[in-house]
């Protein structure tokens, strides 16, 4: 991996794990902006796993990636990238099938994973 495919992957690395300490720290904050709220533990448990320990998991695959080289990591990074991929797809159509959302937070996150994605894909 060269170094500027190093430090890209590593900058996503970053995003995951900032979202994956938060979630598990204040799950409920962390949703908040979608007009979640998170009334019981096993609430707070789905967002902990989902956003805390995925993310934590994501940004330690990322890192590994970066520093080893290869195919597994070129495996890992586009993995990874078609993941983003996926959430940005989720997030299009459910702006065609659902009522109009304000920029952020969805449209803000669209772009992060749309971008994400590219940019794992561009260095894969």
């Amino acid at each position: 991996m060269s170094a500027v495919s190093a430090v890209i992957t590593i900058a996503i690395a970053v995003f995951f794990l900032g979202m994956g300490v938060f979630a598990l720290g204040a799950p409920a904050a962390l949703i908040r902006p979608f007009g979640v709220t998170l009334e019981s533990p096993t609430s707070r448990s789905e967002v902990r796993a989902v956003y805390g320990g995925f993310g934590l998991a994501i940004a330690a695959v990322l890192t590994y990636a970066a520093f080893r080289g290869g195919d597994v990591a070129t495996g890992i990074v586009i993995a990874v990238g078609a993941a983003l991929a996926g959430m940005a797809l989720g997030r299009i159509v459910s702006a065609v099938v659902d009522e109009r959302t304000p920029f952020y937070p969805n449209w803000f996150y669209c772009i992060v994973e749309a971008v994400g994605a590219g940019a794992l894909f561009a260095v894969s």
